[in-house]
């Protein structure tokens, strides 16, 4: 073969080789901009701040809760006003604390369900009937449902999240009984209120939140099923959030 055969030759194996003319494994456009998009190629950094700033933003919700709260006691000088003070400031400090995630859904349904069941609350209104059997009962649903939330905060610690993560399988306390506790004491607290302040909106504020929540442990039992872990724990605690109902 001549100099100048083997130099085309050479070139025309170059040119195969090239990937703006390679046929195998075409990539379609924009796919490079969807990979940089995914969460593997954000930089440490960028992960870093995005992460302090979804802390941030829950922490000034709970705080908005604890001022009501606040506000509540000062007002009336009930305790349980003070007890849901507490219970919120906790909620800032485990905002603040909280350790990052192993893996946390990026859905926007997921997060949608999170800000509903989480600030939904903000939207009842003391109107309506006040029947003094319903301010009775609902006061006693209520410091159940807190206490239930408070004994589930702190068995979280810094497990605490907003929308469906995992931070790691905490499996006792209220945990061995149920597995989303917290879910269920916003069910307690929510219906306590409105035992307490009956009316339409009320109770639609009610459904709508309780719908989030249910929807909550939904995704964030889809988000665990893939753990062995979390399979031995879901067979040995059947119930979400009413032993024997749900």
């Amino acid at each position: 073969m001549s100099k100048l055969a083997g130099n085309r030759n050479s070139v025309r194996s170059e040119f195969a080789r090239s990937p703006r003319h390679s046929s195998r494994n075409p990539k379609p456009r924009g796919s490079k901009l969807r990979r940089w998009l995914e969460p593997d190629h954000l930089s440490a950094r960028s992960a870093r701040l995005i992460r302090i700033s979804a802390n941030l933003v829950g922490a000034v919700g709970a705080a908005y809760f604890a001022k009501a709260g606040l506000q509540f006691y000062v007002r009336t000088h009930r305790l349980i006003g003070a007890a849901f003070l507490v219970q919120q400031i906790w909620v800032v400090v485990a905002y603040l604390i909280r350790r990052p995630a192993r893996a946390v859904s990026r859905r926007l349904g997921d997060w949608l369900l999170a800000f509903g069941g989480t600030f939904g609350g903000v939207l009842l209104r003391p109107v309506g009937a006040h029947p003094q059997w319903g301010v009775s009962i609902g006061l006693w649903v209520q410091l159940v449902g807190l206490l239930i939330c408070v004994v589930a905060f702190l068995t979280l610690g810094r497990s605490f999240g907003f929308a469906a993560a995992d931070r790691g399988l905490v499996t006792r306390g209220p945990y061995a009984v149920i597995r989303h506790p917290i879910y269920a004491s916003y069910l307690l607290t929510l219906s306590g209120y409105l035992l307490q302040s009956i009316s339409v909106w009320n109770a639609l504020i009610v459904v709508f939140v309780i719908s989030c929540n249910v929807g909550r442990a939904v995704v964030e039992d889809r988000l665990l099923a893939t753990s062995e872990q979390y399979e031995a724990y879901r067979s040995q605690v059947r119930w979400r959030l009413l032993p024997g109902f749900w």
